[in-house]
């Protein structure tokens, strides 16, 4: 192809924006919602790094939820006069209700695309927000819970699927780790607010990352591959090119991704659950869902849901400042992740973090039991707490390392795109589902024995030390397309 014949292809490509004044000619009214406004951004500034950030205020909303109830507990528990279960119950619901919203999420986003589920998850999120913040009894509190997990539910799967699919294959790791960058930066931020302000008032502060969102969403374009899927082809090839720039050849990849539409089915709400035993289907839905549950069953979420309570039975007279220390861990963790995980590769880096993480909670059952042999005034009581913050710490950290952010990734890598609505709203649930389990028993393994709450979650570590080292695939420098056709 001549310079001049890809010249005119390039202004072919521009038409939609430049006599229109939208992202792309959609052809429904939910495209005209979600896809125009655009004129302001029609240049090659616009990239792939803007997508990502602002869907990422999705994830920040997420981690605000995750994190709300440390800093609350006492302050809820006192005003509303909560017992400690009915407390529990609260801190669940956002789980129940997340729950709901992944068995939605699949079927939402395949319907009206990534873009139009993100907008309806911002509603229940904000409205839920505001009935916690003014809430006077249990009922108020728990149905804001239930709607804010909802929300974050739907979010929770659209958000790694949307960045995976328009992120290019050398910056895939590093762009999807931004979800969790961004989900541990709400929980450091929540963490943070907590010192400063109430209950009531930090609820309110929860419904800002949506309220953001929502403008935001007008001035990003739609999943290309989901465009495709759809058989929307000249918008598909329009944003692809908004998404790569202008002055980039994008034919390569828009031949990869023609070729996997054509080979599948033109929505993934033809797929069967019976069809899902076939080999190509059943090993990346065990893959994804095995790494989903394990993310959870280490118990990540009983010590970020609790924090501050296990850093007073660990002797830390400042809990709530050690929660935020905690938090901002994280997020530098998380930070380094980002950078390396498309150069040490998704596999290497879940063998480190699981291990890490079996080490660290080892250490930690094993310092709560010594602390029950211990004198409160003795030196190794004081110096069993000690040892049992630097494992809590080292175990967020190796945690932020790998087994937090890279599920996710791997997860909306590996799904089939025939079967990604399906598999990755049933992987979800069943994240959301343990997530509930552990969330729901934490405190109360916590009050039965603190040592053999830690030393169930060091042994589900352990397995996904097994489970990495024996299922799970390196996806580095792959396409998609690459990764779905190779279990075929």
């Amino acid at each position: 192809m001549s310079l001049r014949d890809d010249n005119e292809e390039a202004k072919d490509l521009r038409k939609p924006f430049l006599h229109t004044g939208s992202w792309y000619r959609m052809g429904s009214r939910q495209s005209s919602m979600f896809g125009s406004s655009a004129q302001i951004l029609q240049d090659n500034s616009v990239s792939v790094v803007l997508c990502v950030l602002i869907v990422a205020l999705g994830s920040i909303q997420f981690g605000f939820t995750c994190g709300y109830s440390s800093p609350t507990q006492q302050g809820i528990i006192k005003d509303l006069g909560l017992s400690i279960s009915e407390f529990s119950v609260f801190g669940s619901l956002s789980n129940v209700g997340g729950m709901v919203g992944a068995i939605a999420s699949g079927q939402i986003a395949e319907h009206i695309g990534r873009k139009g589920s993100l907008m309806i998850a911002s509603i229940p999120n904000i409205i839920g927000w505001l009935a916690v913040s003014f809430a006077h009894d249990s009922s108020f509190l728990y149905m804001g819970r239930l709607m804010v997990g909802f929300g974050v539910g739907v979010i929770s799967y659209t958000v790694p699927v949307y960045i995976a699919e328009i992120a290019p294959q050398n910056m895939r790791g590093t762009l999807g780790s931004v979800n969790q960058l961004a989900l541990t930066s709400g929980i450091m931020l929540v963490y943070l607010l907590g010192l400063f302000v109430n209950w009531r008032v930090l609820a309110v502060l929860g419904i800002l990352p949506c309220t953001i969102l929502i403008p935001g969403l007008f001035f990003i374009p739609e999943s290309p591959r989901w465009l495709a899927k759809m058989g929307k082809m000249d918008d598909f090839q329009a944003s692809l090119q908004v998404i790569r720039g202008f002055d980039m050849d994008i034919s390569t990849e828009v031949n990869e991704i023609k070729r996997s539409v054509a080979s599948s089915s033109k929505r993934a709400t033809a797929i069967r659950f019976s069809e899902l035993r076939r080999r190509r289907y059943w090993f990346p839905l065990m893959l994804g869902i095995g790494l989903l549950v394990l993310q959870q069953t280490c118990g990540i979420n009983g010590v970020l849901f609790y924090s501050t309570t296990i850093f007073e039975a660990a002797g830390i007279s400042s809990s709530n400042v050690a929660t935020c220390g905690l938090g901002a861990m994280m997020v530098i963790t998380i930070g380094f992740t980002t950078w390396l995980v498309d150069k040490a590769g998704r596999r290497l880096l879940l063998l480190i973090s699981s291990s890490g993480m079996t080490a660290s909670l080892l250490l930690v059952s094993v310092s709560f039991y010594s602390k029950n042999v211990f004198s409160e005034d003795s030196h190794f009581y004081s110096l069993m707490g000690i040892l049992s913050v630097v494992g809590i710490v080292t175990f967020v950290v190796t945690y932020s390392l790998g087994l937090g952010p890279l599920p996710w990734i791997i997860m909306s890598e590996i799904m089939p795109v025939n079967i990604k609505s399906l598999g990755g709203s049933t992987a979800t649930l069943s994240n959301w589902l343990t997530s509930w389990l552990v969330t729901m028993t934490a405190n109360l393994l916590m009050n039965w024995s603190r040592g053999g709450t830690f030393t169930l979650y060091t042994v589900m570590s352990a397995l996904t030390v097994v489970f990495v080292a024996l299922w799970v695939p390196e996806t580095k420098g792959r396409t998609l397309e690459e990764i779905q056709w190779s279990f075929r």
